[in-house]
């Protein structure tokens, strides 16, 4: 198992800034991809940037420019600084963690974009 906590999330103006942090433990080992997806409410839940463990990125259109992920391996966190928000951002942001053939899910932090 793999246990994912997520840091970061708050109110902030449009065109600020936040960063999260999901720090994985547990079955760490052999975790391919790391990621970050969003819900906002009456939506489904979307990608909004993930990085596999070669570092290689991808990002959804609505991010590119503007949201920049990054990985620390030796402390096993995945972050994501998001810059320009804009109240669109607005959802709730979860971590995901692809190991093995089984995808991992942290508890969710809420981001509120205002305008």
């Amino acid at each position: 198992q793999v246990q994912l906590v997520e840091s970061g999330g708050g109110l902030v103006q449009a065109g600020g800034s936040l960063r999260l942090s999901c720090a994985a433990s547990g079955s760490i080992w052999s975790i391919n991809t790391m990621g970050w997806y969003r819900q906002a409410p009456g939506k489904q839940r979307e990608l909004v940037a993930r990085i596999s463990r070669d570092g290689s990125t991808n990002y959804a259109d609505s991010g590119k420019g503007r949201f920049t992920i990054s990985r620390d391996a030796a402390k096993n966190t995945v972050y994501l600084q998001m810059n320009s928000l804009k109240p669109e951002d607005t959802a709730v942001y979860y971590c995901n963690v692809q190991r093995l053939g089984n995808a991992y899910w942290g508890q969710g932090t809420q981001v509120t974009v205002s305008s």
